[in-house]
């Protein structure tokens, strides 16, 4: 068995949000590689953030972000407990999901927020410039509404600090992390110049 320090363990269950147990026995399976160790468990993380989805977020605060005094945005996001709300971490999340917003502009939180009249407008226009097989069109019509929307909900972005995954993904890391259930309730976006 390779040499394991209580650092190690310690370091592992910080950056994973597991348990001590579990945080040494991934090193163990690891064989002392922390970065092995920390991989899985992150999966491990993800998985429990999974189970997490559905838990009451009542707490939580509202961020804001300004861009050259130009763009602004305001974001509600909420988790289970104050503590965690109180947290750096969460304050940080905050704070860039209004920096998202700012930058990317979308329209809805989720898919669940788009209306069903703008669903239904756009699946009839991509009904009338159909040109697949026909057994498989409610398949690809699926799928490309899904695409026009995608730039539009927040939750389906990409992250703008790391675009190899989406805000819903990179909230589901701050999920494993702090252990509780984290929802973006509403945000708004103000630029100069420009009224809806």
């Amino acid at each position: 068995m390779a040499d394991i320090s209580i650092e190690q363990i310690k370091k592992l269950k910080e950056l994973s949000g597991v348990g001590l147990t579990d945080a040494k026995n991934a090193l163990v399976e690891a064989k002392g590689d922390f970065d092995k160790a920390l991989e899985a468990m992150r999966k491990k993380g993800l998985t429990k953030a999974e189970k997490r989805g559905d838990r009451e977020t009542r707490e939580g605060l509202i961020d804001s972000y300004v861009h050259d005094g130009r763009i602004g945005a305001i974001v509600e996001v909420n988790c289970e407990t104050s503590f965690v709300a109180k947290t750096d971490e969460f304050k940080d999340l905050a704070h860039k999901m209004a920096m998202q917003v700012a930058s990317m502009n979308p329209l809805y939180v989720s898919e669940a927020d788009i209306p069903a009249k703008v669903k239904d407008a756009k699946m009839k226009e991509l009904e009338e410039n159909f040109k697949g097989p026909e057994k498989m069109k409610a398949q690809i019509l699926e799928g490309q509404a899904k695409k026009a929307f995608s730039d539009k909900v927040l939750l389906a972005q990409p992250y703008i600090l790391d675009d190899t995954k989406t805000v819903e993904q990179f909230i589901k890391d701050y999920i494993a992390k702090t252990g509780e259930n984290i929802t973006i309730r509403q945000f708004k976006r103000i630029e100069l110049g420009v009224t809806e």
